[in-house]
């Protein structure tokens, strides 16, 4: 297998430039344990897990292996400060953060020796961030699933490549070693993918929501804000197309209803919900509805996610959807990322060297 060293690979101490997304219900102790075993970097989703599930999950990704992985963290959440001293004792090497983290977090995180990756949306964000000590930034493009932008990678990577000197990973639009090639020639220190990694044999998504995602095509998802009031990339179903049509009224009561159901699964009260909503809202022109909207959202992914339930539940996708037509393992999957990429890198040197030949 090829090897390709980049300032991502030297900073975490992985043996590829790869990295697979803290996907809420998706990323799981398997799923980053194999990718770790692979040479990845694998990032545990904690949004979606209570405090003991988080403990849980790092115990198990360290029984099924030794090399580095990372903890995905909500600063907002109201347990937020626990968990980063979680991570500090449990020794975990990356702590990425979905939304924009507290300079505080960063600095303890940091002082402790663990690697900390924002993902941002903007240059600005990244020298925000930089200027705070992380020691890299996850920048995704509009073309990857979840919460998006509306500028392609081609544009936001060279943006935030130019803000800042830190390493930057490049997301959404990734699959196969070409992107990967194509990142580091932009001056990206590696890739992070997450539908890619869904559709892996070890992603516990159930095996007919797999099916449903590999039978798309390219214009298989929507960026809807019908969800949870935020940007947000599906695929394109039933229910979405529900959701895109019905009244704020009727959204509104589907959202409080889902809402209901999440306090109970988490464990968290109404003042907690509340105050993640205020958390949420600080600086950003969100009204209540979406809050109680963004509160819902997880139920819907973990009924299309966990459950099974296509027909019941929203499915994040990134347009990569369209070109994905297997089930790797992580092994397999990255072991073929690196070897396309550096095959390609290999034959652009070569291209170089003719050109100066002539």
């Amino acid at each position: 297998m090829s090897s390709l060293r980049t300032p991502l690979t030297e900073l975490v101490g992985v043996a590829h430039p790869v990295v697979q997304t803290g996907m809420g219900w998706v990323a799981g102790s398997r799923l980053v344990a194999a990718t770790a075993e692979a040479g990845g970097l694998g990032i545990l989703a904690s949004a979606t897990m209570t405090y003991d599930e988080l403990v849980t999950a790092i115990d198990e990704t360290k029984q099924r292996t030794s090399k580095p992985f990372g903890v995905n963290l909500r600063a907002d959440a109201v347990d937020a400060s626990r968990r980063v001293d979680l991570l500090i004792a449990q020794d975990v090497r990356v702590a990425s953060f979905a939304l924009a983290p507290k300079q505080e977090f960063i600095e303890r995180l940091t002082s402790a020796g663990c690697v900390v990756i924002p993902s941002v949306g903007a240059a600005k964000h990244a020298r925000k961030v930089a200027d705070w000590g992380a020691d890299a930034v996850i920048v995704q493009g509009g073309e990857g699933g979840g919460h998006t932008g509306g500028v392609a990678t081609t544009l936001l990577l060279p943006s935030v490549l130019d803000a800042v000197d830190i390493p930057v990973i490049a997301a959404g639009g990734f699959f196969d070693g070409r992107g990967l090639a194509a990142a580091l020639s932009y001056g990206a220190a590696g890739v992070a993918m997450g539908t890619r990694f869904l559709l892996t044999q070890e992603s516990t998504v159930p095996d007919a929501v797999k099916q449903a995602y590999l039978s798309r095509g390219l214009d298989a998802t929507v960026v809807t804000t019908r969800v949870d009031g935020m940007p947000h990339r599906v695929l394109r179903t039933d229910l979405v197309e529900r959701l895109e049509q019905s009244s704020r009224a009727a959204g509104l009561w589907h959202a409080a209803r889902n809402a209901q159901r999440f306090k109970k699964l988490t464990g968290l009260s109404w003042r907690d919900l509340v105050t993640e909503g205020l958390a949420t809202k600080h600086g950003k022109e969100q009204t209540w509805s979406q809050l109680i909207m963004a509160a819902n959202t997880p139920m819907l992914l973990r009924a299309g996610l966990v459950e099974g339930r296509a027909d019941a539940g929203v499915l994040a996708s990134g347009q990569v959807v369209g070109m994905l037509d297997d089930l790797p393992t992580c092994a397999e999957l990255i072991s073929r990322i690196v070897d396309e990429a550096a095959a390609i890198i290999d034959r652009l040197g070569a291209m170089c060297t003719a050109g100066q030949d002539a």
